[in-house]
């Protein structure tokens, strides 16, 4: 069956017959890197829209930045973003998310696995296989659908444990945090103080956006103190 393409720009894909076909050429030096191009159960979507600067980019780096303090506290595994390629063969899906966490127990499992790059050389690899333990996708104008709808239904047959979808386009900053149901993501209630509770952190999470002095935005992802 031949894989159907989705472009908003010119960009060279190969003939592309599988996800195994996908996942050479993404490894390849013949794979554009001025876009995100993701491989969803036989299409492959291509997205070279700019990164809006305030709606994606600055949040972007406050869910890593704070993200990552709390792994490098606990020792708990490895908070990646942007170039970052997932692939996960049970849900026929290779993607480059905004942001992953991929823990020390399932890395340790054997549940998520680093693949190496062409060399083969020691602590060289470019790719994780299989899923991660959370996904993160802010969403741009030209990613609505394939935010909210696609890309949940393949994270979660994926194995993926934990999706967050945060949009900060509008007057409203919207962050869903979604846990995995019987058969679908779940979206997981906000408490009294408007912190949305992950499991694969064990604790809450507030995210909140203010003008600085300069009457620009900013973000704070606050997780919530312990209780004494």
């Amino acid at each position: 069956m031949a894989t159907s393409v989705i472009f908003q720009e010119r960009v060279e894909i190969p003939f592309v017959r599988s996800l195994r076909d996908f996942r050479d050429w993404a490894l390849s030096d013949r794979f554009p890197q001025e876009s995100r191009i993701d491989y969803l159960a036989g299409c492959i979507e291509v997205d070279m829209s700019p990164e809006d600067f305030f709606t994606h980019g600055t949040l972007k780096t406050e869910i890593v930045g704070a993200l990552r303090q709390i792994v490098k506290r606990r020792g708990s595994g490895y908070v990646l973003s942007d170039r970052t390629r997932v692939s996960c063969p049970v849900a026929d899906l290779s993607v480059e998310p905004d942001v992953v966490f991929v823990s020390d127990e399932s890395l340790d499992s054997g549940r998520v696995r680093l693949i190496p790059n062409a060399s083969h050389a020691a602590d060289r690899y470019v790719e994780v296989e299989g899923p991660p333990d959370l996904i993160v996708e802010i969403v741009s104008d030209a990613s609505v659908g394939k935010d909210t709808e696609r890309l949940p239904l393949a994270y979660f047959r994926s194995g993926v444990r934990e999706y967050w979808l945060m949009d900060a386009r509008g007057d409203e900053l919207v962050f869903r945090l979604f846990s995995r149901g019987r058969s679908a993501y779940e979206a997981t209630e906000p408490d009294c103080e408007a912190f949305v509770r992950s499991s694969v952190f064990e604790t809450g999470f507030r995210l909140s956006r203010r003008r600085n002095a300069r009457d620009r935005w900013v973000f704070d992802l606050r997780e919530k103190p312990t209780s004494v």
